[in-house]
């Protein structure tokens, strides 16, 4: 019986307050169908059309490794060792971000393709040609020629408006089943500690990216383009979705775009000044009310940032008023700049806030590099050599300029490669002696030697090997 009693007690007491809260919730009912449905279609029907699809064909020319030995030549003749020839076939997205036919997707999706086809939402199809490509930021530019046929473009956002919790969509061609929206929202802004480019500040959303939508479209609810959709995490062997997915921000697209458009050729301003993030076991030393910026541990002679007055000592809080977190960061916001920008950096020192203005240019070619393949009997036959300097630091994504040769290419099946050296190698001194140039490396190695003795940078570590006796 008590039982009883309770439950008609609490059956009242909801009875009263419905009663109360009636007219309140019957204000809030919808009147409509409109007030109850949410669509992003008309946000889709905008957007839709001036994301394509690609396909990309290249030619692969082997040759069997058996049929290189002579002893199976001697046995099968000579034209069983020719190449052979076989197909290959790749498909990715992209964005019309102009009237003119300019499309913009992942280098990844077109390096090395001898044919690109774009096809259109709308079925139209179209031989496209590679205006020019940054593997660093893993973006392409293509051009393709639609006559006098009008083509949908996307308006390009501002990504450095974006805020954590904004609602996107995501359209591309994953696993070429054809154009698919998937929505989310803004996961995380200024992620740097992803693969897939070297210059790299990324947009992280929920929404579904999966194969096949590299070079899509993120787009916010307005229809501008926000973002390259580039990379995912994924879990098993199928590589699908689980909610992680990277776009690459439109502010790095416009740089690319302008730098491209310009020459062909990306061409990233220079600073001259390299660095270390700050953490949290140094913020309190440096002054400073919490770990971030990038502490400054070398500032290249004649660099900007020289010319700035920039110190070693200094941390950089932000670059025009975007704060900087770590390298990476600082390397994204050069980066979106274009070369003779005037920028204003905010520096600490000794915990003093102050601003300092500059004028970025091109990283130059001095010394000149005198690009050299190395030959003969020596460590380095194989390898491709050039003197050190900012513009070609620029190209390997070396953060320092410390002068030197560098190995910038080894061919495989050399005895470069048998020796495991790299591309961005410093070769620092041969026999105990400092290599300066490629001349002074050529000169060293001409000289017969039963034993080389190998200083080797890699990496800000260096490390010796001995080769011979």
């Amino acid at each position: 019986m008590p039982s009883r009693s309770l439950f008609f007690f609490l059956a009242l007491v909801v009875l009263i307050a419905q009663a109360v809260a009636g007219p309140a919730l019957a204000q809030a009912v919808p009147q409509s169908r409109e007030q109850v449905q949410l669509s992003f279609s008309p946000v889709v029907k905008q957007v839709a059309p001036a994301v394509v699809n690609i396909y990309t064909r290249r030619v692969v020319r082997t040759v069997s490794p058996m049929f290189a030995d002579p002893f199976f030549r001697q046995f099968f003749g000579h034209q069983m060792g020719l190449p052979q020839e076989r197909v290959q076939r790749s498909l990715g997205s992209g964005v019309i971000v102009k009237s003119d036919g300019t499309v913009v997707t992942n280098n990844h999706v077109v390096r090395d393709s001898d044919e690109i086809t774009v096809v259109l939402s709308d079925r139209r199809e179209f031989e496209a040609t590679l205006v020019g490509a940054d593997e660093r930021t893993d973006l392409a530019v293509l051009k393709i020629n639609a006559g006098n046929q009008p083509l949908p473009f996307l308006p390009q956002g501002d990504s450095d408006a974006l805020e954590v919790g904004d609602l996107v969509l995501a359209i591309g061609n994953p696993f070429g089943v054809g154009q698919t929206v998937t929505m989310g929202i803004v996961s995380a802004l200024a992620r740097t500690a992803v693969g897939g480019a070297d210059v790299r500040s990324f947009i992280q959303t929920d929404a579904a990216i999966n194969p096949g939508n590299s070079g899509g479209a993120l787009v916010d609810l307005q229809g501008r383009l926000i973002g390259i959709n580039s990379a995912i995490f994924s879990s098993g062997e199928g590589g699908g979705s689980i909610g992680i997915g990277f776009a690459i921000p439109s502010t790095m697209v416009k740089a690319v775009l302008t730098n491209i458009a310009s020459g062909g050729k990306a061409v990233r301003p220079w600073l001259g000044a390299s660095g270390q993030a700050v953490t949290a076991e140094m913020f309190q030393a440096l002054k400073l009310n919490r770990p971030y910026g990038v502490l400054v541990n070398g500032v290249q002679p004649g660099s900007p940032a020289e010319q700035a007055e920039i110190k070693v000592g200094d941390v950089i809080l932000a670059v025009n008023g975007h704060e900087i977190d770590d390298p990476e960061g600082l390397r994204f916001r050069i980066a979106t700049l274009t070369v003779g920008t005037p920028t204003q950096l905010t520096l600490s020192r000794n915990g003093q806030e102050r601003s300092v203005s500059l004028t970025l240019r091109p990283p130059p070619e001095t010394p000149p590099r005198d690009t050299s393949e190395v030959n003969g009997q020596n460590p380095f036959t194989g390898a491709t050599v050039a003197n050190m300097n900012p513009a070609l630091a620029e190209e390997l994504g070396l953060e320092r300029v410390d002068g030197g040769v560098t190995i910038i290419k080894v061919k495989r099946g050399t005895i470069a490669s048998r020796l495991q050296f790299q591309p961005g190698d410093v070769i620092v001194k041969l026999n105990g002696q400092p290599i300066s140039s490629v001349s002074d490396l050529k000169a060293r190695l001409a000289a017969p030697a039963p034993r080389w003795a190998i200083a080797i940078r890699r990496g800000g570590e260096t490390f010796t090997l001995t080769v011979g006796e």
